[in-house]
């Protein structure tokens, strides 16, 4: 069997090839385009790519060939903030959401996040696994081939493992790529309620040195927000958490401006996600730290709220960004990045240019993969995306529609909508 893929005949190859680093300010809007542009890969990375009169020749009589006149050509998108492993669904909180409860005063009434965790400890590891392989399923078959997968909602040391473990088996057994990070301090588990102390030092002193030791996660993380973990307890914990090895994720300034982005910025993390309510101090001192903002606008979308984060100040102020889809039961459940894009554009006001920029290439570097993915580029894993549109913003301007019509991780097609012959995520045998 070839190891060679060859596409061919692109209306546009995005190949956002450029500096080996985040991109920010004017240089978002650089995509770097081929106009019918080509790309041969050998072995699972990018060899070539240029125009298809340049390319077309060096590829060997038996690659794998795309043919991609009037198509869109695209580095395979990067989830950089999911939370796909969880039992059980919240639409009865979407309905009272719909009739004006707020996210805030569901949670308060046990709904929310401690909902999820209650279902969630009750599925076993192997039904965790079987449930979350279709939302991967999703998000592939929208063009992800990346994504960053965390835990938190188990709030117990078998719980959080568990799902990790569930994570981790994700990674071996699909075609995407799957970041660990660990999410332990993801809100106060009802057992806790009355004992906060007591479940910041059940993180700190038992959950994340098992995690580390048995190295399940890349990155821990914590939800910092006043109701939730404030900031001097944010900090304890992901002191800890650095002690030990983790990189540092933030989600930050949600709901408030907590002073997540600024904690974030002191603790040299590598993002603080969400980021509405962050100001221009907080702007400034991630720029200043280099702590990538990963911003979620499906989230406030979904919630119904107004207050999307301040995506043009950052990109005037220098800042690296980055956009993921935050898929989870609550107050973000969709797979596609497609849509994220459409709501960036529509209401954050990116340009569709910087949107896949912060989708793509930017997302790489949040979780230090812009090395080897991102882009198309001589070098790169070959995880590119073929859509049926002959221009990239039509992507988030025809809003709600799918368009990935060819889906390639590492050179292998996984995705292929022409055939309705997909290769996607089927769970190995029983060894």
């Amino acid at each position: 069997m070839t190891d060679e893929l060859l596409i061919t005949g692109a209306t546009q190859m995005v190949t956002l090839a450029g500096p080996s680093r985040p991109r920010v300010g004017e240089e978002m809007r650089e995509l770097a385009i081929i106009t019918d542009g080509a790309l041969l890969a050998r072995g699972g990375l990018i060899a070539l790519v240029g125009r298809t009169d340049e390319i077309e020749s060096k590829a060997s009589r038996g690659a794998v060939r795309t043919d991609a006149r009037g198509c869109v050509v695209m580095p395979g998108f990067i989830d950089a903030h999911t939370h796909p492993v969880f039992a059980g669904t919240r639409e009865d909180e979407y309905e009272m959401r719909s009739a004006g409860a707020t996210y805030q005063e569901i949670a308060a009434r046990g709904g929310g996040i401690r909902s999820t965790v209650r279902r969630t400890r009750q599925a076993s590891e192997e039904e965790l696994f079987q449930i979350a392989l279709p939302r991967l399923q999703q998000m592939m078959e929208h063009g992800t081939t990346t994504i960053e997968a965390k835990s938190g909602y188990g709030l117990t040391v078998a719980d959080e493992l568990k799902i990790l473990r569930v994570i981790r088996r994700l990674g071996e057994e699909t075609p995407l790529d799957v970041i660990p990070t660990f999410l332990g301090a993801h809100e106060i588990p009802d057992e806790y309620r009355a004992n906060r102390e007591g479940y910041i030092k059940l993180v700190t002193d038992e959950m994340m040195p098992r995690v580390a030791r048995e190295k399940l996660a890349r990155y821990a993380d914590i939800f910092c927000e006043s109701h939730v973990f404030n900031v001097d307890e944010s900090r304890r914990v992901l002191e800890r958490a650095k002690e030990l090895g983790f990189g540092l994720r933030f989600h930050a300034d949600q709901l408030t401006l907590s002073g997540g982005a600024l904690l974030a910025a002191k603790l040299q993390a590598a993002t603080a996600d969400h980021l509405e309510w962050t100001d221009e101090e907080g702007i400034e001192a991630m720029r200043r730290a280099e702590v990538m903002g990963i911003l979620l606008p499906g989230a406030v979308f979904n919630l119904g709220l107004t207050r999307y984060p301040p995506a043009r100040r950052m990109i005037e102020a220098g800042l690296g960004i980055a956009l993921a889809t935050d898929f989870n039961p609550g107050s973000s459940p969709t797979p596609s990045m497609q849509m994220v894009l459409s709501i960036a554009c529509a209401q954050m006001r990116m340009t569709p240019a910087e949107a896949v920029t912060a989708a793509t290439i930017n997302a790489a570097y949040s979780l230090n993969l812009g090395s080897s993915i991102g882009s198309i580029e001589a070098g790169k894993q070959a995880d590119v995306v073929v859509y049926d549109c002959a221009d990239y913003r039509q992507i988030p301007y025809f809003f709600g529609v799918n368009h990935a019509r060819t889906v390639i991780k590492s050179g292998r097609v996984v995705i292929d909508h022409r055939n309705q012959a997909e290769a996607g995520i089927q769970p190995s045998p029983p060894q």
